[in-house]
């Protein structure tokens, strides 16, 4: 408190102050863009909606494969890591541009145009390689001797990981899954660059009309009325996790 109230008196107290409230803090054009910006972050909500579960899907069958045995499986686990190098590697917004604006390019009549299409595409490949090494340490994290209990059983090793592995690396790597999805909120934003009118899209295009860079705290604002409760959540999450493991370990 002591920090932060000498950060504000400071702000306050600055010369500059009434320029940067006039620019930065205008109730007004708060209130005027807000519903264009709200509208539009519709688009990111959009966005996320889409790509989460495509995400959650095809990240697993990323880390699965990456995880398989033997050197029959070495083609389709070299081609996994590569997939997860690269895409971790290059900067979202690099992704977003070369498919955004090359895809198109291409001219063939079967390629979607769509800007918003693109994004989606590229957030998905982007994101699918960090969230399979997230299932990927929640796999490795399993004992071996489940699986090797799964066998006896009777079962396959893909059934094994179905019934078996897979439910219990899922649990134990939720609280990081949604870490990596508040992430991907955010980067829905990034989906502006090709046109497509998002929130921060607007906030620009608002700002380029009345030189208020309040609109950008408009579009600050959607962006954290959602992330905050997903932190919280996954703050919940976490500590009841803990609170079984200790219950577990007591017991």
């Amino acid at each position: 408190m002591v920090v932060f109230g000498g950060l504000a008196a400071l702000i306050v107290l600055s010369p500059g102050w009434d320029e940067f409230h006039s620019a930065f803090l205008n109730w007004d054009v708060f209130k005027a863009s807000f519903p264009d910006i709200a509208h539009a972050f519709l688009l990111n909500v959009k966005i996320f909606c889409i790509a989460e579960p495509i995400i959650l899907v095809l990240a697993l069958v990323v880390a699965v494969v990456r995880g398989l045995p033997g050197p029959v499986f070495a083609p389709l686990r070299g081609l996994a890591i590569a997939y997860a190098d690269v895409f971790r590697g290059v900067p979202t917004i690099l992704v977003i541009l070369m498919l955004g604006f090359g895809m198109p390019a291409l001219g063939l009549s079967w390629i979607p145009t769509s800007e918003t299409f693109w994004g989606i595409v590229a957030l998905v490949l982007v994101y699918t390689a960090y969230v399979s090494e997230v299932y990927r340490a929640g796999l490795e994290s399993v004992h071996p001797s489940q699986e090797a209990a799964a066998r006896s059983l009777g079962l396959t090793r893909f059934q094994g990981l179905h019934y078996v592995i897979v439910p219990q690396a899922v649990r134990r790597v939720i609280p990081p899954l949604l870490n990596d999805f508040i992430g991907l909120q955010k980067d829905t934003a990034l989906v502006g660059i090709l046109g497509s009118v998002e929130a921060f899209k607007q906030a620009q295009i608002d700002v380029s009309a009345d030189f208020n860079f309040t609109n950008y705290l408009v579009a600050a604002t959607l962006f954290v009325a959602i992330t905050i409760p997903l932190a919280r959540f996954t703050d919940w999450l976490v500590a009841r996790d803990r609170r079984k493991r200790q219950a577990g370990g007591l017991v």
